[in-house]
């Protein structure tokens, strides 16, 4: 058996080596636009398209860059995307409303913040300008700030609590989607079956369990319309009645702050003129006195519309309760200030309790989920 030759490829010489390299450079895959420029890849491999992916590209700008997008594409993969989806689809608009409640909560939080911040800048600046007038005025001014900050606070924990009414209706929505998918498999099977065999036994066991199932159903529904009317006229209910108190409150204190600033003498000093003594550093001692005793005594008023107040003591916290005093013998902000940061009484175990027993109610049909058990041993029968 002979063996075949083997064909040895042909020789170039140094005249074509050249033309080749030149054509290699001239049409190189790495000056074509739209693949990778870079040197160790041998290879065409395209751009991969980072909008598409949730892998980031750093080259390409990261979130901070592009004030929180990636790329194009918008917004960026994160877990609370993922929790997002997730959700049943019942619950996750509603899902997605209480996120942003919660955006909204951090957002007072940091306005509450930086309002008692800028109080304290504002106390520190007016005692070193070495004017006694311009230094009691921006320290007082500072605590009146300072309390406006604190309101603040107490109005993201206000909304917090209100937020959890909604919850209460998100729960319940979430064990109303199964009673739903139920009753919708259980009707696919039966149309499918109809097809299929339409003289099937197990159609009459289908149909039976169907009347069952729709039953459960109707008593979820009932009870989430009236979950969901109920807790949504509490949730902004408290809501609103916390905006009301905090808006009131906060025009007590801008009409005290006024008081204060009319103290300051602004009139005119000419060069070389004596500056004149400060006189009103007890009045304005007695006007953060009376912003104390003011916010103490507020308390909230009936609507023209005849609906009550939920309750008969303010939803903000307050601080200035008890011997407490707005002023302090040195500083005001560094003293006792306007502390509304203590802990209220919190709704949020009555609605969770609320909420659970409702779901505790959707789940007490005993009775039909033994009848459905017995049918679905027949079925497998």
């Amino acid at each position: 058996m002979s063996s075949r030759p083997v064909a040895l490829p042909p020789t170039r010489n140094s005249a074509e080596e050249g033309r080749l390299s030149a054509l290699i450079q001239q049409y190189s895959p790495f000056s074509i636009p739209g693949f990778t420029n870079s040197p160790g890849v041998a290879q065409l491999i395209p751009y991969r398209n980072r909008a598409l992916s949730i892998r980031s590209n750093k080259s390409r700008g990261t979130s901070s860059q592009n004030g929180g997008r990636r790329g194009n594409g918008g917004g960026g993969f994160s877990f609370n995307s993922l929790r997002g989806n997730v959700q049943p689809e019942l619950s996750r608009k509603l899902y997605r409303l209480i996120k942003s409640e919660n955006n909204l909560i951090s957002a007072h939080e940091a306005a509450g913040r930086e309002r008692v911040s800028i109080a304290t800048q504002l106390s520190e600046w007016g005692e070193h300008t070495g004017d006694e007038s311009i230094s009691d005025i921006s320290d007082k001014v500072g605590v009146v700030l300072s309390e406006m900050g604190e309101l603040e606070e107490s109005y993201a924990h206000a909304l917090d609590d209100s937020r959890a009414y909604l919850k209460a209706i998100r729960n319940t929505e979430k064990s109303v989607q199964p009673s739903r998918d139920g009753k919708s498999k259980i009707a696919d099977d039966i149309q499918k079956l109809k097809m299929k065999e339409p003289e099937s036994a197990k159609l009459v066991v289908l149909e039976q369990q169907l009347v069952r199932a729709e039953a459960e159903n109707l008593v979820a529904e009932a009870q989430l319309t009236n979950i969901t009317r109920q807790k949504l006229k509490e949730a902004y209910e408290a809501e609103f009645a916390a905006t009301i108190e905090r808006a009131e409150k906060q025009i007590l204190l801008a009409k005290h702050g006024r008081r204060l600033l009319h103290l300051l003498d602004d009139a005119p000093v000419a060069p070389g003129d004596a500056v004149a003594p400060y006189p009103h550093s007890q009045q304005a001692r007695q006007i953060l006195n009376d912003a104390e005793d003011d916010l103490r005594d507020w308390q909230p008023q009936p609507d023209e519309f005849g609906v009550a107040p939920p309750q008969n003591e303010p939803l903000l916290r307050q601080g200035t309760a008890g011997s407490d005093s707005l002023v302090s013998s040195d500083s005001p902000l560094q003293g006792s200030g306007v502390g509304l940061k203590g802990k209220g009484t919190s709704t949020y175990d009555e609605v969770t309790e609320s909420a659970s027993g409702t779901q505790g109610g959707l789940r007490d049909n005993d009775g039909l989920a033994d009848e459905r058990e017995q049918d679905e041993a027949q079925l497998r029968a």
